[in-house]
């Protein structure tokens, strides 16, 4: 008998993509043959996200064109969007099972259970279940993996729904991460990049700290890089910028949300920071990392963000001058305070405004990494292979390419940075 097909389908962050990875490793354990996203399959699993209109949209698209090609496939759906608006997704034509966070661990068992395809099963989608933690790390990338060491979020932004969709902050013992970090170790890969939905919030249900958990994973054997994914402002103490600055292992490599350089939309956003305290934090990471990575998160069109909001955020971060900008456009999503909220910013002019940021964002962006050209630093290389080249990543997040060679690939490379193309990306000279 044919082994079954399964193909998996990752919307959203890094988080979604570590756990869509892990129940990729059970059902292979389980015996079935993992196909790529284009191939034909008997199972097709979607990770969704929620965390703009465009994401539901982008889900329930995926979902009808995984019908249409597989007619006859199991389609299941997990995730936020899943968790937010099950009986939505329950609606569409093709979906079989709708299963919520909190239980995304026993989707294998919900789809071997499953006799064939019928009326849509909705399975721990209510709010309140949202307790269990869900272990997860990638395994995809033979270079670098993700792993989650944090859930959930307390902080219930006025435009966010992760807090629904999530629930509360969370977490497994270090003692347990710290495992999973060896066998990520022991499969070869080399960095690993922490992920969760608000990690510096760890230890809420361990009673342990993050810069402890930081530490903890400083000294596991065979990983020689770790990023922190994403870090809040108001929790990336000195003691950690400390940590990072002196250890040889974490990367000079942050990525802090803003949200807005405007305090009177800080405010509406129910953030826990004002901009005088994020510049501080910049300025600490740069006394003890000058060439730190800094990228930064950004949401413009919130409601009420006027003309004069919007050129105080601009010339905000045109000082601060962050190595990239990630930006969004505000999308409001139901149930979130921000729905009342007056004086909504017509599409055009978040669109416009995007544009603005974007066009900084490339100034900036190309400025640091020109900085680096002439220098020696160390790269860690890929094995994607593009155009006869091989791209990698400095500690601090400067891409580079040099002509493939497959000895290089998972190495870390001592390497001369010359120019630099459209893309910002640095040619790099392999010196050892």
């Amino acid at each position: 008998m044919q082994p079954r097909r399964v193909s998996f389908h990752t919307l959203g962050c890094k988080l979604n993509f570590s756990e869509t990875s892990t129940l990729a490793r059970e059902f292979e354990r389980g015996g079935f043959v993992r196909v790529a996203p284009t191939a034909e399959a008997d199972i097709c699993v979607i990770n969704s996200c929620s965390v703009t209109e465009h994401a539901d949209k982008k889900c329930r698209n995926l979902i009808r064109r995984l019908h249409r090609c597989n007619p006859q496939a199991i389609i299941a759906v997990t995730g936020c969007y899943a968790q937010l608006k099950p009986q939505e997704i329950a609606a569409i034509e093709g979906v079989d099972i709708v299963l919520g966070n909190n239980d995304k661990g026993d989707l294998y068992k919900r789809v071997v259970e499953l006799s064939g395809k019928g009326r849509a099963q909705i399975y721990s989608c209510d709010t309140d279940s949202l307790t269990r933690f869900f272990a997860a790390f990638s395994s995809g990338d033979r270079t670098r993996a993700f792993l989650k060491v944090q859930d959930g979020c307390d902080y219930c932004c006025s435009y966010c729904t992760i807090h629904y969709a999530r629930g509360s902050s969370r977490n497994l013992p270090i003692a347990d991460l710290v495992g999973e970090a060896r066998a990520i170790a022991a499969a070869g890969q080399r960095e690993i990049v922490l992920t969760g939905v608000n990690m510096g919030d760890f230890g809420r249900t361990t009673g342990e700290r993050f810069i402890d958990l930081l530490r903890a994973l400083d000294t596991v054997e065979g990983i020689d890089r770790c990023r922190i994914s994403s870090i809040e402002p108001n929790l990336l103490t000195d003691e950690i910028i400390a940590f990072c600055a002196a250890s040889p292992r974490f990367q000079h490599h942050f990525h802090i949300p803003l949200q807005s350089g405007s305090d009177r939309i800080l405010h509406l956003m129910r953030r826990r920071y004002t901009t005088e305290r994020f510049a501080d934090r910049i300025a600490a990471v740069r006394r003890l990392m000058p060439d730190a990575f800094i990228g930064i998160d950004v949401i413009v069109g919130f409601p009420g963000e006027t003309d004069a909001d919007f050129r105080t955020t601009y010339e905000f971060l045109e000082r601060l001058e962050p190595a990239f900008l990630h930006i969004f456009p505000f999308s409001e999503r139901p149930g979130t305070p921000a729905v009342d909220l007056p004086d909504k910013v017509q599409a055009s002019v978040a669109t416009r405004r995007v544009a603005e940021l974007e066009e900084l964002c490339a100034r900036l962006h190309g400025a640091f990494c020109a900085r680096a050209v002439g220098t020696e630093d160390t790269v860690l290389f890929e094995s994607t292979m593009r155009g006869g080249m091989m791209f990698g990543y400095t500690g601090n997040y400067r891409r580079v390419k040099a002509p493939y060679d497959r000895r290089r690939i998972n190495t870390i490379c001592r390497v001369r940075l010359g120019g630099m193309d459209e893309s910002h990306d640095l040619t790099g000279e392999i010196l050892d």
